[in-house]
């Protein structure tokens, strides 16, 4: 096996910064005893002299403007759900890892994704793109993996013999054992990993516990480690509350461009696509505004919703400041593969972004496609389709151009290169006809479908082929 550790080493920071375009000095604080103090803090407040651990009111008098947040661990335990979910991407076997991080079981994966160096940066990419940042590290053992991306070493370790030499150098306050096991160990002088390891296993067992031998075990690979896979949801929603209140909906796209791959995540996992999504827009004290984006297809391509999301929000006016914003996928639908060649698929692809785009542009009700309907007469064989249809086959002997009334047909010189076909039909709603169709070639070489009235015999031009 082969396991991918994530740790988010700021995520008590990033759920309240990650939707902030140009970061302001921000500062988390929790309660420890008596006093409130700075958990984590970014670089713009730490160019103010904001320090971890520094007592609160301290923090904000050194810091002008300083954005002081109470950590919330219900926001982060969200933030890890959504990275798993974002994570299926790469692997259904995704395990959380609390509080802040993820592992990844890889090995079945790597020739899907081109490799693991391909794999970790297309990794690296989409954490920055959702406004996390993360430390990785692979290894064949899950723990061994996590306390390596714990420690910071960002390595690919597949040898269990120099995984062992790696962790025989990290500190033992990165192993997961109460607070006196660490004492503990400390007054016996192992520091580090390897002194436990040299230690007599029998002694440690009984000294300091039986947990102790077993996590030296499990992080060498030694162990059989049993882990629950994080099962995603049935639906997609996701919320983001904004560092500040937002009045241009157009300013929203940053933020909303964070919660983008996350659903696409979730749709690669769940093998479908979205049709329609919905941004909802909260206030205080009022409804939310809704923005609805819909496309042509199905699709899960991040990169196609974040340019219908800036077309959309460019239109949109806001009633009042938003303080946060909630993506949700309604109707999650099937999305199986495609075997057309990869020429067709780019031009559809176009055609169809080029029709949502007008859609958004224009009102829906003004754009529209064609859509055969169960007639014969050709005048009512099709109809306005709003949303996508599959269209039937295409018959050769009939043209795509019909004109808006068939023409009584003067010249006699037409030359009929095929046909007939007979058409009877409409008898039971008085829009009844007999017809017999025929393809014509006139004098300059045009291709006309013309037909001749069997009742009246008159003869009409009905459409023209390219």
């Amino acid at each position: 096996m082969l396991w991918l550790a994530l740790h988010f080493h700021s995520l008590s920071l990033e759920v309240f910064s990650r939707g902030a375009a140009v970061p302001e000095p921000l500062a988390v604080v929790e309660k420890q005893g008596s006093r409130t103090r700075v958990i984590a803090c970014n670089d713009a407040a730490a160019a103010c002299g904001v320090r971890v651990g520094m007592a609160a009111p301290a923090a904000q008098a050194l810091a002008d403007g300083l954005v002081v947040r109470r950590r919330d661990p219900e926001a982060e335990r969200e933030s890890l759900a959504g990275l798993a979910v974002w994570a299926g991407r790469f692997t259904p076997s995704v395990s959380l890892e609390p509080p802040d991080g993820l592992l990844l079981e890889i090995s079945t994966c790597l020739s899907l994704h081109r490799g693991l160096a391909n794999l970790l940066k297309l990794a690296r990419a989409g954490i920055n793109e959702m406004g996390y940042a993360a430390a990785m590290a692979c290894a064949p053992s899950s723990h061994g993996a996590r306390l390596l991306a714990q420690a910071g070493i960002e390595k690919a370790v597949r040898d269990p013999a120099r995984l062992e030499q790696i962790l025989a150098a990290l500190p033992v306050g990165l192993l997961d054992q109460p607070q006196a096991v660490l004492e503990g160990l400390e007054r016996v002088g192992a520091r580090t990993i390897g002194d436990c390891l040299r230690l007599p296993r029998g002694g440690v067992a009984r000294r300091f516990g039986q947990s102790l031998v077993d996590e030296l075990d499990l992080a060498l690979g030694r162990l059989p480690e049993a882990r629950a896979f994080f099962v995603p949801p049935a639906s997609f929603e996701r919320s983001l509350e904004l560092p500040a209140p937002v009045h241009d909906a157009e300013a929203l796209q940053f933020a909303a461009r964070r919660l983008l791959p996350e659903l696409e995540g979730f749709l690669v996992l769940r093998q479908a696509g979205v049709q329609e999504l919905e941004l909802a827009c909260r206030h205080e004290r009022r409804d939310p505004t809704l923005i609805k984006l819909g496309f042509a297809k199905p699709t899960r391509d991040a990169g196609r919703m974040q340019l219908l999301l800036r077309e959309t929000l460019g239109r949109t006016r806001l009633e009042a400041p938003v303080h946060t914003i909630a993506l949700r996928a309604p109707l999650v639908l099937p999305l199986s593969g495609s075997s057309t060649d990869l020429f067709q698929k780019t031009r559809e692809a176009d055609g169809d972004l080029l029709l949502e785009r007008l859609r958004i542009r224009l009102g829906k009700d003004a754009v529209y496609g064609v859509e055969t309907a169960a007639d014969h007469r050709p005048e009512r064989a099709w109809r306005p389709a709003h949303g996508p249809k599959r269209a039937a086959d295409a018959n050769r002997h009939r043209p795509l151009w019909l004109l808006p009334s068939p023409l009584p047909c003067h010249d006699g010189r037409l030359k009929l290169t095929s046909g007939p076909e007979r058409i009877e039909s409409g008898w039971w709603d008085g829009g009844d006809v007999a017809r017999d169709y025929y393809m014509a070639e006139d004098r300059n070489g045009a291709q006309l479908w013309v037909y001749c009235d069997r009742v009246s015999g008159e003869w009409y031009v009905h459409g023209v082929f390219a």
